[in-house]
C-alpha cells in the first residue's frame, strides 16, 4: 500500500531529473518534508519529556515508598505542564509504515516500479559509486555511521540521557555502518541524506519542544 505510491514518486522524479543518485536525494528531501509536521511533534514531545526529567526524579525520590502517591503526583505534573507523556508515540507509529515502505522501495525498486525504463536507472553510477543497486563497501557505510551518530546526538543535546540511551547512541551507528556494507548503495545514500536533513532540522529548530509554563504560573 505504501511502497507502491513511493515507487511511483521515485519513478516520477527520475523522469524529471534523469539521474538516479540525484533522484534519491530529491526523493529523500521531499519525503522528509512531507513527514516534517509529524517529526516536529515527536521532537517537541521528546524534548519536553527530557526537560521534565529532573522534576520527575524529584518526585520519584520523594515518593519512592508510596507508588500510588507517586503515580498521582506524576500525572499532576504532566497536567501542570500540559504534557502528554505518550505524545511522541503517535507520530512515530504513523511514520513507521512509511519508513518501512521507503526501505522496501529503495532496497528492491524494480519490485515496486513497473516502468521498464527504470530497470537501467538502478544500475547507474553516482559520484564514486559504480552501481547504486550494489553495496558500497566503505565510503557510504562510514558516512551512514558517522551521520547516524551525530543525528542521534544532536537530537539529545542538552537532554538528560540514561545509560541505555547513551549506549544506543554508540552502538546503533556501528550497526548502521555494518548493515550499510550489505545494503544497496541507493538505500544507504537515502539514509545518509536523511540524517543530514535531520541534523539541519535540529540546528534550525533548536527551541522546538521547550517545556511550557505551569498552569498556575500562567494566570
Amino acid at each position: 500500500m505504501i511502497a507502491k505510491p513511493l515507487g511511483m514518486l521515485l519513478n516520477f522524479l527520475y523522469g524529471l531529473i534523469g539521474n538516479y543518485g540525484i533522484t534519491i536525494i530529491a526523493f529523500t528531501v521531499i519525503v522528509k518534508l512531507i513527514l516534517l509536521p509529524l517529526t516536529l511533534q515527536q521532537l517537541k514531545s521528546t524534548k519536553q519529556m527530557s526537560e521534565l526529567q529532573p522534576k520527575l526524579k524529584e518526585l520519584q525520590e520523594k515518593y519512592k515508598n508510596d507508588k500510588e502517591k507517586l503515580n498521582a503526583k506524576t500525572v499532576e505534573l504532566y497536567q501542570q505542564y500540559k504534557i502528554n507523556p505518550l505524545g511522541g508515540c503517535l507520530p512515530l507509529l504513523i511514520q513507521m509504515p512509511i519508513i518501512f515502505g521507503l526501505f522496501a522501495v529503495l532496497r528492491e525498486p524494480i519490485k515496486y516500479i513497473s516502468d521498464p525504463n527504470f530497470v537501467q536507472a538502478v544500475n547507474e553510477a553516482f559520484l564514486w559509486i559504480p552501481n547504486l543497486s550494489k553495496p558500497d563497501p566503505i565510503i557510504l557505510p562510514v558516512l551512514a555511521g558517522i551521520t547516524t551518530y551525530f543525528s542521534m546526538n544532536s537530537a539529545s543535546t542538552g537532554a538528560a540521557q540514561n545509560q541505555t540511551m547513551k549506549t544506543m547512541n554508540m552502538v546503533f551507528p556501528v550497526m548502521i555502518l555494518w548493515w550499510g556494507r550489505s545494503f544497496p548503495a541507493g538505500l544507504t545514500l537515502y539514509w545518509v541524506v536523511s540524517n543530514i536533513f535531520q541534523m539541519v532540522q535540529q540546528y534550525l529548530l533548536p527551541k522546538a519542544g521547550t517545556v511550557g509554563t505551569p498552569k498556575e504560573e500562567s494566570n
